[in-house]
């Protein structure tokens, strides 16, 4: 499910990627971050016009620094390697749908 994303790879798979980039800054502890991942996998299926990364932020201090993200999960939206739209917390389908259509 989805790319795992690192500071090493993030530049190529995120920054220079050709289509929307949903970003899940997640950790392995956190019920809504698990209670988030199947509805994160459903839309990475259904959808050929986004990509879906997962960074795991007890891996990856710098990105979470990066990006100043206190709250897991947080979802980033990139476009054209800059991030455009953010959202923290637990999200149903139908707003997740909502929160990466018209990019």
């Amino acid at each position: 499910m989805g790319m795992h994303i690192t500071t090493g790879n993030f530049v190529s798979q995120v920054e220079k990627a050709e289509k929307p980039v949903l970003l899940d800054l997640y950790a392995t502890w956190c019920g809504p971050c698990k209670m988030l991942a199947p509805i994160l996998e459903e839309l990475e299926s259904s959808r050929d016009d986004i990509l879906v990364g997962k960074v795991n932020v007890d891996e990856e201090p710098e990105l979470t620094r990066r990006f100043s993200v206190s709250a897991v999960p947080t979802l980033l939206l990139f476009k054209n390697g800059v991030e455009v739209k953010r959202t923290s917390g637990f999200l149903p389908k139908e707003a997740l749908e909502q929160f990466v259509d018209g990019v």
